[in-house]
């Protein structure tokens, strides 16, 4: 145990916490020197690399010398904060990143609160020093601030702090050393990371389950670290469930980690960070113990799901054209599939055939879980995000809240104030920097939905949020959604340029010519408050009279064309997204206008 260094890198988003894992890999010989590897290879899905995020809590290893340090990548984004909390309870200290330009950000509090309230002893790096403005002294006096809010310790606060590029790959004590390599780092990691420490109690076998995997083969794959005790493959074990049963069974495979691979070995004791396989119904939180009669470890709750949303089988016109995999049978595995290893999220079967309901922590959740079947070739609708309301004893509606952190340009400061304010939020705490504001509000979820698109428009892309679960209090009334009504196809076929030169004078055109379209179908926005019905698809009729320059002047505004996740914030409760392989669309719930509008006037 002595040789054996457990850490988790933890960050605000982009402040580049996977290229720094990527540099230590690599510069710890963990790749062969003539291996061809991607940039940010922790980021092993798709979406992570397209957004530049991380969503899922990643394990690797390294060799340094002697020792055998074990590196956990997290999120750092709110959506996916369960990864974060889970982490916490498999390491001994904490990397944290921050950006010497941009200092520390409301996620950067978020992950440090956790570390700090496990103990665990932090290392600070300074990231980004070869930036233009970079300003490391005056983000390390911010850090410390940071500390001291967070009620740190003493020994906490007197954390040590390196200077680094992980883009250009070196690390340094000061800044006026000369580095060519992350040798500094390494050498900290060692030095002021604890091993992990004896647990001092029981010595048999007892281990906490933290994150889960899947392997087609072995079934389910509890990841998490031994806390006491020995473990060999074929030994007999007792899964600890949170129900209180207790379910006996053989560990079939163990894994560690060499680099980035999983690799199979034979025994593991005491401090490691590994996976077992060996039962199919193990969950997040469970303990399991060579000993039945032993109590099981304590574990933190995780944020509970505050947002749902129902998925649909596509029954578009269009469906079936794109995907391979329609029926709610396909959908069902597939959702269920997920909750296996995503324990933030929850899938319910409805009354109604083909319909299940989402439960999770944020609609971008959901958004990366939509994302990913599409590209494994589902198509399906999505309806619009709603908040989990609950009931305390007396009967009274609850509905959760949420702290958030908005960091805006100064000049924004009021319009942002203002959208705030219509979404119910209290400003709790305002800070002013030179250049920009960060503000603290308490707001009901339902009041986030959407806010992040008017952050981006009112503030050009430069504002920045982030997002906490509080509690669940008393419902707040009404608040408004979208003000604008939308324009409705009533014909089915292709639409034309001449007939959308004319529907823009009503609003914004969320499609462009030569495009399918049904009835029912989404085709804009309506620049007043009420839906309108228009026909995209109207051709110019032709006459035997010759017109010079007829239909030549034509100028179609380029049609607004959205992300999955500004589609859900924008659709209203009678709508979907249609999402397939190909395609995003947005439709009405009930296509035929004459039943919409019945519909319309019973629910009235």
């Amino acid at each position: 145990m002595e040789h054996i260094r457990n850490i988790a890198i933890i960050a605000h988003v982009d402040h580049g916490k996977t290229t720094l894992v990527d540099q230590l890999l690599r510069q710890s010989g963990t790749f062969r020197s003539n291996q061809k590897v991607d940039e940010r290879v922790m980021d092993s899905m798709d979406l992570e690399k397209e957004k530049g995020i991380t969503i899922r809590a990643k394990n690797a290893a390294f060799r340094w010398k002697d020792y055998h340090i074990n590196i956990v990548d997290t999120p750092g984004h709110a959506d996916f904060g369960g990864e974060v909390e889970r982490i916490m309870k498999m390491v001994d200290g904490v990397l944290l990143v921050v950006d010497s330009h941009d200092g520390p950000q409301a996620q950067t509090k978020f992950v440090l609160r956790k570390a700090l309230a496990h103990q665990l002893k932090p290392i600070v790096v300074l990231n980004k020093i070869d930036r233009e403005n970079a300003r490391p002294h005056k983000v390390l006096d911010m850090v410390f601030d940071l500390f001291l809010e967070l009620n740190a310790t003493d020994e906490q606060l007197d954390f040590p702090h390196l200077y680094a590029s992980a883009k250009e790959g070196f690390a340094k004590k000061e800044l006026e050393q000369e580095s060519t390599n992350m040798e500094p780092l390494f050498e900290a990691i060692v030095q002021h990371i604890p091993s992990p420490s004896p647990s001092g109690g029981p010595t048999h076998f007892q281990f906490l389950v933290s994150n889960l995997d899947y392997n087609d083969y072995l079934g389910r794959i509890a990841y998490g670290r031994i806390v006491s005790g020995k473990i060999q493959v074929g030994k007999p074990v007792f899964c600890l469930h949170r129900d209180g049963r207790r379910e006996k069974g053989n560990i079939t495979a163990i894994f560690g980690h060499e680099g980035l691979e999983k690799v199979q070995i034979q025994e593991a004791s005491e401090g490691d960070i590994v996976g077992l396989a060996g039962f199919e119904e193990v969950f997040i939180g469970e303990t399991i113990t060579d000993q039945e009669e032993s109590p099981a470890l304590a574990f933190i709750d995780i944020d509970p799901p505050t947002i749902s949303m129902r998925i649909v089988v596509n029954d578009s016109p269009t469906a079936g054209k794109d995907g391979k995999f329609l029926t709610a049978r396909h959908i069902r595995e597939r959702l269920v599939r997920e909750t296996r290893t995503n324990v933030s999220l929850q899938v319910l079967d409805t009354d109604a055939a083909g319909h299940f309901e989402i439960k999770a922590r944020g609609e971008m959740q959901i958004a990366i879980l939509v994302e990913q079947m599409r590209r494994e070739g589902y198509e399906l609708l999505i309806s619009r995000p709603e908040v989990i309301y609950q009931r305390d004893e007396k009967g009274n509606l609850l509905e959760p809240f949420e702290t958030l952190y908005v960091d805006v340009p100064a000049g924004n400061l009021g319009d942002i104030l203002q959208s705030l304010a219509a979404r119910k939020a209290e400003v709790v705490d305002m800070q002013h920097h030179p250049h920009s504001v960060l503000v603290e509000a308490v707001l009901p979820t339902r009041g986030l939905i959407g806010f992040e698109t008017d952050l981006v428009n009112l503030t050009k892309g430069l504002g920045m949020m982030s997002h906490l679960f509080k509690e669940y209090g008393p419902h707040k009334g009404e608040i408004p959604t979208r003000n604008n009504g939308v324009l409705v196809s009533m014909e089915a076929g292709i639409s034309t340029a001449y007939a959308l030169n004319n529907i823009q004078e009503r609003g914004r055109l969320f499609i462009g010519p030569q495009e399918e379209i049904y009835v029912g179908m989404v085709v804009g926005e309506n620049s007043r408050p009420d839906d309108i019905e228009v026909n995209p698809c109207k051709a110019k009729h032709l006459t035997n009279m010759r017109s010079q320059g007829d239909g030549k002047g034509i100028q179609l505004e380029p049609p607004l064309k959205m992300s999955l996740e500004r589609a859900l914030e924008y659709i209203g409760p009678d709508e979907y997204v249609e999402a397939t392989p190909k395609s995003l669309r947005l439709r009405k719930k009930i296509l035929e206008p004459t039943a919409r509008k019945r519909a319309a006037s019973r629910a009235g």
